[in-house]
């Protein structure tokens, strides 16, 4: 795999990190588990199988915790910690390049990618939490792990399909904040 393809798939991890923290690190853990995806000499534990196994647990309570009222905020809250160091282990795990320090770049802007989409889907919740009193929080809970799961299996098998997805979905997320920041702000 080329940089660039490296590069495209690293982004596209990275967004889905900023929506859901842990789902990526664990597909991504059976990837490489799997052989599929071949992590640096320094980050080859990420196959193994008790950290694969770890993952998919505290993924799977990451996806249940995400569905129950108030719960998801305080989970939205912690996650403002978990999802950029999720994207950055992510970039390191999928990206090789030649130098350090455009390794160390490249897991700062994932972070920083996965920050700002962790800020947009937290303004969707919040909107939907203050538009229907939290009922619609679930439903928007399983769409985010439909577009985290697509868009990182996406990543493995069309990097730059993947990357566009992600950039797409990122420019969405943003438009409906802003239109219920908007929206919020005519109603007040």
């Amino acid at each position: 795999m080329d940089s660039t393809t490296q590069y495209a798939m690293a982004y596209a991890l990275s967004t889905s990190a900023g929506i859901r923290a842990l789902l990526p690190l664990a597909l991504v853990s059976i990837a490489a588990h799997l052989g599929y995806v071949h992590p640096p000499s320094g980050l080859q534990w990420l196959g193994s199988t008790p950290v694969t196994a770890v993952l998919i647990a505290i993924a799977a309570i990451e996806i249940l915790a995400d569905k129950i009222p108030i719960v998801d905020h305080a989970l939205h809250f912690a996650q403002i910690a978990t999802k950029p160091a999720a994207a950055a282990i992510l970039v390191a795990g999928t990206a090789h390049p030649q130098h350090r320090e455009v390794l160390v770049t490249l897991m700062v802007l994932g972070a920083l990618n996965a920050l700002g989409v962790h800020a947009f889907t937290s303004g969707v919740r919040i909107g939907s939490t203050a538009t229907t009193a939290g009922i619609a929080n679930p439903i928007i809970s399983t769409a985010e792990d439909l577009a985290a799961t697509g868009t990182t299996a996406l990543a493995f098998v069309a990097p730059f399909l993947a990357a566009a997805a992600a950039l797409i979905m990122a420019i969405l997320i943003a438009f409906v904040v802003r239109r219920v920041y908007r929206r919020r702000k005519t109603a007040r």
